[in-house]
C-alpha cells in the first residue's frame, strides 16, 4: 500500500524544509520527482539524494511568483519525464509584521509568492493532467491560514487563500479525476521557523501553545503527503489536514 511507482511528482520548494522532506519521501515510495525553487545549489543536493534511491531526478531552478518562469520549469519537467502525475506546491515565504505597520511592497510580495505562485504552478500543471485525465495535487496551506495569528496577519491571507483555492480546484477539476488537497502545517522546524522556534523568549511561549510541546519535524509531513498522492487515496478531494500537534483542536 501507498507506492508511488511509476509516478512523476513535481515539488515546488523543493530545495529545503518540509518540500524536500516531501520529495525525498516520494522517492523512497518508488516516484519520480522533479523540485525546483530559487537555490540551484539546494536543489542539485536533493536531486542526487533522489538518484541515491535509485530514482530519476531533476532539479530547475524556478521563481514561483513569476508565471513565465512557473510556465518554463513546468514545460522542462514535461520535457525530461513525458507528464506530470502529482504537483506538491510548498514554495512560500514567511514574514512577521503587524498588518496596521506593513508596506505595500511586503504584502504585495508575501501574497504574490504564497498564493500567486500557487495559482500559476496549479493552472500550468492541470493543463496537462485534465488532458492525461488524471492528477494529484497537493498545496501546503498553514494553519495560519485558518485562525487569527497576531503579526501573520499577511501570510495568513495568503495561506487561507490557498486553502479556499484548493477546494474550488477539486471542485472544478472532478470529472477529470483529478484530486486537489491541502496540508495545513502548524509550527515545524524548518529553515524558515527555526529562528523563532530558537528565540529564548518567542520560542518557548509558541511550544507551549502546542498540546504536544515540540515542533514537528519535517520527516513527519512525509507520511501524510504521500497518502494524499497514493492510489488509497483516490476518494479523497477538497480536504484540508491540519498537522499541528494539537494546536488546532484547542
Amino acid at each position: 500500500m501507498f507506492r508511488l511507482d511509476h509516478k512523476i511528482a513535481l515539488v515546488t520548494g523543493g530545495g529545503r524544509g518540509l518540500g524536500r522532506a516531501i520529495a525525498l519521501a516520494f522517492a523512497e515510495q518508488g516516484a519520480d520527482v522533479a523540485v525546483t525553487s530559487r537555490t540551484p545549489e539546494q536543489l542539485n543536493e536533493v536531486a542526487e539524494l533522489i538518484r541515491a534511491q535509485n530514482r530519476r531526478a531533476l532539479a530547475v531552478e524556478c521563481d514561483v511568483s513569476d508565471s513565465a518562469s512557473v510556465a518554463q520549469m513546468v514545460e522542462t519537467t514535461r520535457q525530461e519525464f513525458g507528464r506530470i502525475d502529482v504537483l506538491v506546491n510548498c514554495a512560500g515565504v514567511g514574514w512577521a509584521e503587524k498588518l496596521a505597520e506593513m508596506s505595500d511592497g511586503t504584502f504585495d510580495w508575501i501574497v504574490k509568492t504564497n498564493l500567486y505562485g500557487t495559482f500559476y504552478c496549479c493552472r500550468e500543471v492541470l493543463r496537462g493532467m485534465i488532458a492525461q485525465k488524471s492528477g494529484s495535487l497537493i498545496n501546503i496551506a498553514s494553519v495560519a491560514g485558518a485562525k487569527g495569528v497576531p503579526g501573520l496577519g499577511a501570510y495568513g491571507a495568503s495561506k487561507g487563500g490557498v486553502i479556499t483555492m484548493t477546494k474550488a480546484l477539486a471542485m472544478e477539476n472532478t470529472r477529470h479525476n483529478i484530486r486537489v488537497n491541502a496540508i495545513a502545517p502548524g509550527y515545524f522546524r524548518t529553515d524558515m521557523n527555526s529562528a523563532i522556534l530558537d528565540d529564548p523568549d518567542a520560542g518557548p511561549k509558541i511550544v507551549k501553545r502546542i498540546p504536544m510541546r515540540r515542533a514537528g519535524d519535517p520527516k513527519e509531513i512525509g507520511g501524510l503527503a504521500i497518502y494524499l498522492t497514493s492510489d488509497e487515496a483516490s476518494f479523497v478531494t477538497g480536504e484540508v489536514y491540519f498537522i499541528s500537534g494539537g494546536e488546532m483542536a484547542q
